[in-house]
């Protein structure tokens, strides 16, 4: 694998000036994972191996949470000079679709990661966990039971009373294998019996109170169709798999860490091949649900649009939205890998995709709300061709011709009739700089004759005042523009959180607190002509507005489609400086 595309891109100025792109973050701590990966390096526990790997359910899109674990998993093998497979976990078919598998491996390698020759998935190993399982059975510690659903998890007991013992539980071990058998060949209706683990029905773990480990499932599946009625249950196929590809540190979210012991129990009662399960805390944001469940509902219900509504939390909502996998990669470091669960502020994901692009994005100017501004005094047929900075923070990108003329477009919120105090842009009377051109005066407004609305605003402009003429004259505001005879019409859609409440899994129904003004889409916007044929998937910024995508769906050479990656502001830097200003 490739460094230069899993480390983290950063960029930082060279002592000749010039942006350069660096990788990792130094300064960063080592997690607790890499150091109990250290420690078996000194004690040469897995003979100086390290492999992880990613092991997704395809019953659904992956999200930014899966994209942390991606991170974590394939970087750790990066890091220590191992190896990370990519293992589908299809032990469900009645949820699971070739559709989910193809997206899975577009994330990962979206993300600038690759499993080489080493994709798998559970179903590759039926044969092997069915022969484990009749060996458990012969062991005794196996066995079919009757019950149904309902009746085993009234038998399994509850935190403060042990479970029973189910009635079948000391069936001989020929009925069993009997029964096993027959169950593989079809005889039993889903449901019927079920195979568990036989442990120990007074364990305070409820984990390890006889759990299933099979079940009868009639449901094509997407790799062996109908070849089996019977499916393993995760955490019987999990342990197997990581054993069979030779994994070492099978990396896994804190919900199962009480589901350890029966990875252990498994390993241990067939006396195969030992990895070492370690959790760590999954990632949740705020504004954000983090359970595919959830996001199917909201594709399914029409909520969204789809799997890659930019809303969505989803990779392929980020990336449709605009973010970038260095500013994903980014934001998963940045978090770091924790032992306890907490929530992560989301602004702190819009804070990576704002770093990212700060010295990456071309400035350029669109009108969202236009107005239209004729300056009198210029000439009719005059258009100058004003030269532009690409970006002032990146001065290498060079810069751009604009054209200016007589009309131009300014923003509705730019002008107010009525001003309040301290208001610096254009009002009746006041002076403004045109950015890249000159300074103008509002002499007098046009309003609609019927509803008093203004429509225009009449100025004159100073020709003393062009940027770059050294002019002396000064004034407090400077508005962006496009040229009316220039302008490229243009769509805008404009994205906020999906949910107005800060956590909302906290609700009765999450669904009740979804932000209806999540997206507005605004359809006679202008921008200025560079941005003519704008390629799809390429970003920029426009100038006090944010960070902007060209949609790579919707948007044509003829009708552009802008999506707003993030505005401007910043809240989690602001949140960064004051912390560092009480600390010092």
């Amino acid at each position: 694998m490739d460094m230069q595309n899993t480390d983290l891109y950063n960029y930082k100025k060279s002592e000749e000036g010039v942006f350069e792109m660096t990788t990792g973050h130094s300064d960063l701590p080592v997690n607790f994972i890499q150091n109990i990966i250290n420690e078996d390096f000194e004690t040469n526990k897995y003979d100086g191996r390290v492999h992880t790997r990613f092991p997704p359910e395809p019953n659904g899109y992956l999200h930014i949470g899966h994209a942390k674990s991606i991170c974590l998993n394939f970087g750790l093998a990066v890091k220590n000079g191992g190896l990370c497979n990519l293992r589908f976990d299809d032990t469900n078919p009645s949820k699971e679709e070739i559709e989910y598998v193809e997206s899975i491996k577009n994330d990962v390698r979206w993300l600038g990661f690759d499993w080489d020759d080493r994709m798998y998935y559970a179903s590759d190993y039926f044969e092997e966990m069915y022969e484990c399982a009749v060996q458990l059975i012969k062991t005794g510690k196996a066995y079919v039971c009757d019950l149904n659903a309902e009746e085993i998890r009234e038998y399994r007991g509850t935190l403060t009373e042990p479970g029973r013992e189910s009635p079948y539980r000391n069936r001989p071990v020929e009925e069993n294998l009997d029964l096993f058998q027959r169950m593989r060949a079809g005889e039993f209706e889903d449901g019927l019996r079920v195979l568990r683990a036989k442990i120990d029905m007074k364990s305070p773990n409820l984990n390890m109170r006889d759990p299933v480990i099979y079940r009868i499932l009639r449901s094509t599946h997407h790799r062996t169709g109908d070849n089996w009625c019977i499916y393993p249950m995760y955490d019987y196929a999990h342990p197997i798999s990581d054993s069979i590809e030779g994994i070492t540190h099978s990396i896994c979210t804190l919900e199962f860490e009480d589901h350890r012991p029966l990875y252990d129990w498994v390993l241990d009662a067939l006396e195969i091949y030992h990895p070492q399960q370690i959790e760590f805390a999954r990632l949740n944001l705020t504004h954000t649900v983090m359970s595919k469940r959830k996001l199917r509902q909201l594709v399914e219900q029409g909520y969204v649009s789809g799997w890659d509504d930019p809303r969505m939390p989803t990779i392929s909502g980020l990336r449709r939205r605009g973010y970038t996998p260095e500013s994903i990669r980014d934001f998963c470091e940045q978090i770091g890998v924790a032992k306890s669960n907490s929530i992560v502020d989301i602004s702190m994901l819009e804070h990576s995709i704002r770093e990212d692009q700060n010295y990456r994005a071309p400035r350029v100017m669109a009108v969202l709300r236009p107005l239209r501004v004729v300056i009198e005094n210029y000439p009719e047929n005059k258009v100058e061709e004003l030269e532009c900075e690409i970006n002032p923070e990146n001065p290498g990108m060079g810069s751009r011709k604009v054209p200016f003329s007589r009309v131009v477009y300014i923003e509705q919120e730019d002008f107010r009739e009525d001003p309040p105090k301290k208001f610096f842009r254009l009002s009746p009377g006041s002076e403004v700089r045109l950015k890249h051109a000159y300074i103008i005066k509002c002499e007098r407004v046009v309003k609609d004759e019927k509803t008093g609305e203004v429509i225009e605003v009449r100025c004159t402009y100073d020709p003393e005042t062009r940027s770059g003429s050294n002019t002396t004259r000064k004034v407090k505001g400077t508005l962006h523009w496009v040229s009316a005879d220039h302008a490229v019409k243009a769509e805008v859609r404009l994205y906020d959180h999906l949910f107005t409440k800060e956590n909302p899994d906290e609700e009765k129904d999450f669904k009740s607190c979804i932000n209806t003004n999540s997206l507005e889409k605004l359809t006679a916007c202008l921008v200025e002509p560079s941005l003519a044929g704008a390629a799809p998937a390429t970003r920029y910024q426009f100038l006090r507005h944010g960070y902007f995508f060209v949609d790579p769906v919707d948007s044509t050479s003829e009708a552009p489609v802008f999506n707003r990656i993030v505005s401007l502001r910043d809240t989690w830097a602001k949140i960064m400086k004051a912390e560092k200003a009480g600390k010092s």
